[in-house]
């Protein structure tokens, strides 16, 4: 009876939040109440709430600390030379932008962290994804799928987790899995390029002198000039104005406007400490460099850094909280989803729900699939990691699944990697913190996002997957 309505509550959720007939947070606090009301344990919904706030409250003061933090950053200036590079190699093509966003998100992604990851991903994408009226599902959906093969990574959380799950060394999880892990790299590249020529084929190859005219346009209720991408017949996909080419009638100072006003960030904005970016780059360095090597916990260094930032940034206190004002909107919002999740996490253990459902998800596995438990794991992975927190899936799943893998044979490392297989779906759960950081500064719907994202990151999983039986790792 636990099992079905485990499922039922996680259906419901799912379904009430993509239909968009409630808000996250709402469907977070009252669907698990409601179920917990039905398993018959209503009484125990204060304790079960207490317990899903404490285990989770580190995570939100990590991620109210790492939004100041990083917004601070941005408001000082220190990614605009980032912005500026990716605005520069993408040059207003929406193919180049949908994979770069999939290279930032990625090389970011290598602290480990997921919602510094979206934090700075979004920051440098969001305007041009809006000013080319591009789609923000496509960003949102590219940097969670780059961020959750990245995840893997040993100081991502999942690989620590199967490493102490299963009594074994994490680099002998992470260290072979890693060709099968950049193949599913490559395979978020490729969807990226796709999905970009869909966007490109969609709008068109524009360049920045195009978005400019395209606004003066607007302005001046003239002539429209740009040209969809195949259109006419000519097949090339680009705009009939080309900077830079004979004929196009942009001059230098024309050019010069148009940097000028494609600029991400205000150049000119009251908030730039010019004279301090080194200082703030060094303290971003530190910071990362103390969270890799956990020296202390992220909470404590987010709010050490944030309180930092602000003092030396800011030192007088009117500005310190024109800036905490200025990001208090998302600090909200983020920290309201994170506590709502905490909801629904506790009914979920403690009622038991999640236990039965890992039972029956066991029990299911045909008694000659036991030689293959390390394929059917890393299929399992897939929806359990989804349905629940990393830390249920490797410390309550995996090793039952690790023992009916031992009776035949399996071993515990070949079981650990394919555990990992998931983490891209699972980086779009709604039950991970992140995610709210991701939808909720990029302004997109979790609904809409979760619409888009899952086949996508789904297939990503099978990409790694079979790449992983390909190389002999699973």
């Amino acid at each position: 009876m636990l099992t079905i309505l485990g499922f039922a509550m996680i259906a419901t959720f799912l379904v009430l939040i993509m239909m968009k007939k409630m808000s996250p947070i709402a469907a977070l606090v009252l669907i698990p109440a409601l179920f917990c009301v039905f398993v018959g344990k209503g009484a125990k919904l204060g304790d079960y709430v207490i317990d899903g706030v404490t285990s989770l409250a580190p995570t939100a003061a990590m991620l109210m600390f790492a939004i100041v933090y990083f917004g601070v950053m941005i408001d000082v200036g220190l990614f605009d030379p980032v912005v500026r590079g990716i605005l520069k190699f993408c040059k207003a093509d929406p193919m180049r932008i949908v994979v770069g966003t999939a290279v930032l998100a990625a090389i970011v992604s290598l602290d480990g962290d997921g919602s510094t990851t979206f934090m700075i991903t979004v920051s440098a994408m969001y305007p041009l994804y809006k000013r080319l009226k591009m789609s923000l599902v496509v960003m949102t959906g590219v940097a969670a799928m780059a961020n959750g093969v990245m995840n893997t990574l040993p100081w991502g959380g999942p690989t620590a987790r199967a490493a102490t799950a299963l009594k074994v060394d994490a680099s002998d999880i992470f260290v072979p899995m890693i060709p099968a892990l950049a193949v599913g790299l490559l395979g978020v590249f490729v969807l990226s390029y796709v999905l970009g020529m869909r966007e490109r084929k969609r709008l068109g190859v524009l360049t920045l002198g195009d978005v400019l005219v395209e606004e003066k346009v607007a302005e001046k209720e003239t002539e429209s000039v740009l040209v969809g991408a195949g259109s006419g017949g000519s097949g090339t996909g680009k705009s009939a104005a080309i900077t830079g080419g004979s004929g196009s009638g942009t001059d230098a100072d024309d050019e010069a406007d148009e940097q000028k006003r494609f600029q991400v960030l205000d150049p000119n904005r009251p908030t730039l400490r010019p004279k301090l970016y080194w200082f703030n780059a060094l303290l971003t360095v530190a910071l990362l460099t103390c969270m890799i090597m956990e020296w202390l916990p992220i909470p404590v260094l987010f709010l050490l850094g944030a309180a930092l930032a602000l003092t030396v940034n800011f030192p007088h206190i009117p500005d310190q909280k024109a800036r905490l004002a200025a990001h208090a909107d998302n600090v909200l919002n983020v920290s309201g989803m994170v506590f709502a999740a905490a909801v629904f996490t506790g009914v979920l253990q403690g009622t038991g729900m999640v236990d039965h459902m890992a039972r029956w998800m066991v029990d299911v596995i045909p008694a000659g699939m036991g030689p293959h438990m390390a394929l059917v794991t890393g299929v399992l992975s897939l929806p359990l990691t989804y349905f629940m927190s990393n830390d249920g899936f490797y410390f309550g799943v995996l090793p039952v699944l690790a023992e009916a893998g031992a009776a035949h044979g399996v071993t515990p490392l070949e079981m650990a990697r394919a555990s990992l297989v998931g983490q891209p779906l699972h980086m779009s759960s709604p039950l991970v913190p992140a995610v709210y950081v991701l939808v909720g500064m990029a302004k997109v719907e979790f609904g809409d996002h979760t619409r888009f994202v899952v086949k996508w990151a789904a297939l990503t999983c099978l990409v790694i997957l079979g790449a992983g039986i390909l190389f002999g790792i699973i």
